[in-house]
């Protein structure tokens, strides 16, 4: 069985709602999930005059491969109604692979670790929450000395999974 750290976001639409159906959307479809941080409220990313964003990150045992977990959450993704609305922008769900075991791989779909994770407080704190002691396979860092690292300024504990 495989270990997957999942980013969960949304920004459109009933956020809350978002995460909480994604999430067991996941268990169901993934594995079970061993862990589910709580929700954060965050500011954008990317693209700043958007709405704020909800956040959260799960641990799910994943009994397929990377690609196949990458398959599984864009199944996920549009069967939510995700629409493309460019890069970085606004959406109603968006789910992340973060980190799979110790695996690194830069393949032109899929790039794990998660490429920017370690620039991002609203998947490093809910992610910290849940595994503070995951070392990042390429920095050598663990999730929460990436953490300190990056700060996390403008992010609200919203509830819990």
């Amino acid at each position: 069985m495989n270990r997957a750290a999942i980013g969960l976001g949304s920004n459109k639409g009933d956020r809350l709602a978002n995460i909480r159906t994604a999430a067991s959307m996941v268990g169901e479809r993934v594995g079970a999930l061993t862990a589910a941080s709580g929700v954060f409220e965050t500011p954008p990313w990317g693209v700043a005059l958007q709405p704020r964003f909800l956040n959260a990150c799960v641990i799910a045992e994943a009994d397929m491969n990377p690609a196949g977990l990458l398959s599984k959450l864009k199944e996920i993704e549009n069967d939510m109604g995700r629409l493309k609305r460019g890069k970085w922008g606004p959406r109603e769900i968006d789910l992340d692979i973060l980190l799979f075991d110790d695996i690194q791989m830069n393949e032109p779909d899929l790039i794990i670790p998660h490429q920017y994770m370690h620039e991002r407080p609203f998947v490093l704190l809910p992610l910290s929450e849940i595994a503070p002691d995951w070392i990042h396979p390429t920095s050598g860092m663990s999730v929460s000395e990436l953490l300190k690292k990056s700060g996390s300024d403008g992010i609200i504990m919203i509830t819990g999974m």
